[in-house]
């Protein structure tokens, strides 16, 4: 069977050298453009296109699809008999979706018809779902919207970051596309359409929604702080500086002080008072300076971490 595979980032490359390793014919590759990336802002292969061409197979990277008469027609001339779309980041027109012999199918990173979109897999942790997932799916126009081939899943834990399960899901996913593909025929005519009163968007996240609201309760905020590892990362902001936040924990304490204030600071960690419980902050990173320990930090910041002051006021 021949496969066009369509994909940019990371998380793409592990399904696509999964793909190759398990010997599937992937005729070619479908991937963004080179970016600008580093200090130096060179342009940069995706990471798609690295293994692709460490495996010898050609590389097309058309700036746009949609009204690309040119690229439409080359995906055409390929007579592909399947095209996998996995974080491809272009709209894909009908042409393109339905060039291949059995059209197209897509693996994205949540139990759908839950968190369509652009971040499911962070949504997934922020909303405190119990359990995140990958889906295949048929391409379909509309977005994330396709029948259901099949699905996987992975409990979130308490430790999880936005990191962690990216990573768990990127191999899970491949992992289960490629345990698919010798019956794939017979899969696509078992697809099912997903129930359209399930659907939820996972919008992308904001630097502005990373800055912790202790109006809301520390186990809440602390999942929040899990969510935005990698980017943007959780913060707070005193004497006019933005504190990054990477790793915290809950404190079940009541507490007399208001929601933002700071209830102590120690070895043990930075605690803040919450709505309804303490948020410790073990692990942060002041202005142009590396992420440490809060221990680190405080045997030099002792005023300025005093009990008492309240942070993004």
């Amino acid at each position: 069977m021949k496969i066009i595979f369509a994909g940019t980032p990371d998380f793409a490359a592990v399904h696509l050298q999964k793909l190759i390793d398990s010997k599937a014919d992937i005729c070619a590759v479908l991937t963004q453009p080179d970016r600008p990336k580093g200090r130096g802002h060179h342009l940069a292969p995706s990471p798609v296109k690295e293994v692709a061409l460490q495996a010898g197979i050609p590389v097309y990277q058309p700036e746009k699809l949609r009204n690309n008469d040119e690229a439409i027609q080359t995906i055409r001339e390929l007579n592909a008999d399947l095209m996998i779309v996995v974080a491809y980041g272009l709209i894909l027109p009908d042409e393109v979706i339905f060039a291949p012999r059995l059209g197209s199918i897509n693996v994205h990173g949540s139990i759908l018809p839950r968190w369509r979109g652009a971040a499911p897999i962070q949504r997934s942790l922020w909303a405190g779902d119990a359990e995140a997932g990958v889906t295949i799916m048929k391409v379909a126009p509309e977005l994330d919207s396709g029948d259901i081939i099949r699905i996987a899943s992975v409990p979130i834990t308490g430790e999880d970051t936005s990191l962690s399960l990216y990573e768990k899901l990127a191999e899970l996913g491949a992992a289960t596309l490629c345990e698919m593909m010798p019956n794939i025929e017979e899969l696509l005519g078992q697809s099912i359409p997903q129930d359209p009163a399930l659907v939820t968007y996972a919008k992308k996240l904001t630097k502005e929604e990373a800055v912790l609201d202790f109006s809301l309760d520390a186990e809440t905020l602390e999942r929040y702080v899990r969510t935005y590892i990698p980017w943007p990362l959780a913060c707070f902001t005193l004497d006019g500086n933005t504190i990054k936040v990477h790793k915290a924990a809950v404190l079940r304490e009541k507490t007399e002080r208001a929601p933002g204030e700071i209830v102590k600071a120690g070895r043990d960690g930075l605690d803040i008072a919450t709505a309804n419980g303490i948020l410790r902050i073990t692990e942060l990173q002041l202005p142009n300076k590396k992420a440490m320990p809060f221990a680190d930090v405080f045997n030099s910041k002792k005023e300025m971490f005093s009990t008492g002051r309240m942070v993004n006021s």
